[in-house]
């Protein structure tokens, strides 16, 4: 087992240096200069060659790709992002800590709409197959699926906020301000999850213990939660743990539509400012969180369930 893990976080490194280069190429690749572009952000009148030339110097532009990149590496390892063009006396990494705690609480309270929701009513929906209450789900399901989430969080706004006059449609002043991005957010992981714990709980009860357990009669309660359930959520525990890098990455939009002051604000406002720097840093950021939370779920995934504790043995 420790050889597994051992292993496991090895072969992260190559696929975190991977993304760091592809990250650091893309954005290079953009043809602005950068040297230009923090000039007209800085608001100098005239851009002139020797000013160019100047900036690109203060920012490291004038050196070879590879040295630039290798450069970058080390400060990103040693928390050193680098310094925004938007305003030079902030730092790249206080601006992501300083809009870090909004997205965190959209995220955290998202992940907790998935996990009050999804499981219990993937539970009924597989318990009671056809039957009224699962066809509403099932469509439910059909329509949150197809629509985007931007979609989802302006029908809301309008009908809640506008309509219904109940909630506020945007900023980040207390509780009712957090309620309808995080329903935005977390309404397409909870169709996914419902339709993954349902298709495992239906497959799980055609199994031989199944059978075995009601055979010995034990109590149909226990059976479904303690057994079908229990073993369908194995299946699930990596998806559900990789939800939480992805409601991170994916409140880019949501956070825009609700003017939520958190990191996909401030991404989208450094694509239109082309603050590369602060672009480089949350790409490298979301990569990083998909990695790890991928080998951590995963060594989890394998220290709980004892059929893969038994392969990689």
């Amino acid at each position: 087992m420790r050889q597994y893990v051992i292993k496991r976080i090895l072969s992260a490194v190559p696929l975190l240096i991977c993304i760091s280069f592809v990250c650091f190429c893309f954005i290079n690749l953009i043809p602005s200069d950068p040297a230009e572009v923090a000039l007209r952000v800085r608001q100098v009148p005239v851009i002139t060659e020797a000013a160019v030339q100047e900036v690109r110097e203060e920012l490291g532009l004038d050196k070879p790709f590879l040295i630039r990149y290798a450069d970058w590496v080390v400060n990103c390892v040693q928390g050193d992002f680098g310094v925004s063009y938007t305003n030079p006396s902030r730092t790249v990494a206080g601006e992501l800590l300083r809009c870090m705690p909004a997205t965190l609480q959209l995220a955290g309270a998202s992940f907790v709409l998935v996990i009050v929701l999804s499981i219990p009513i993937g539970f009924l929906c597989a318990v009671y197959k056809d039957s009224m209450f699962d066809k509403i789900m099932r469509a439910f399901i059909f329509m949150t699926t197809a629509m985007p989430a931007y979609w989802i969080g302006l029908l809301l706004m309008w009908f809640v906020s506008i309509k219904l006059d109940l909630l506020p449609t945007s900023g980040n002043s207390g509780f009712k301000h957090l309620i309808l991005p995080a329903i935005t957010v977390s309404l397409t992981y909870i169709s996914t999850y419902i339709r993954l714990i349902r298709n495992n709980m239906l497959e799980n009860m055609k199994r031989d213990y199944v059978l075995y357990a009601n055979v010995r009669g034990i109590p149909q309660r226990l059976i479904l939660t303690k057994h079908i359930l229990r073993n369908s959520m194995h299946t699930c525990f990596v998806a559900i743990g990789m939800s939480i890098p992805q409601l991170i990455a994916g409140t880019i939009v949501v956070e825009n539509v609700f003017a939520w002051p958190g990191l996909g604000t401030l991404c989208i406002d450094s694509i239109f400012n082309r603050d590369y720097p602060v672009i480089q840093a949350y790409v490298l950021l979301i990569g990083t969180l998909f990695v790890v939370f991928n080998l951590v779920f995963d060594i989890l995934q394998t220290i709980i369930d004892p059929r893969l504790r038994r392969e990689v043995s």
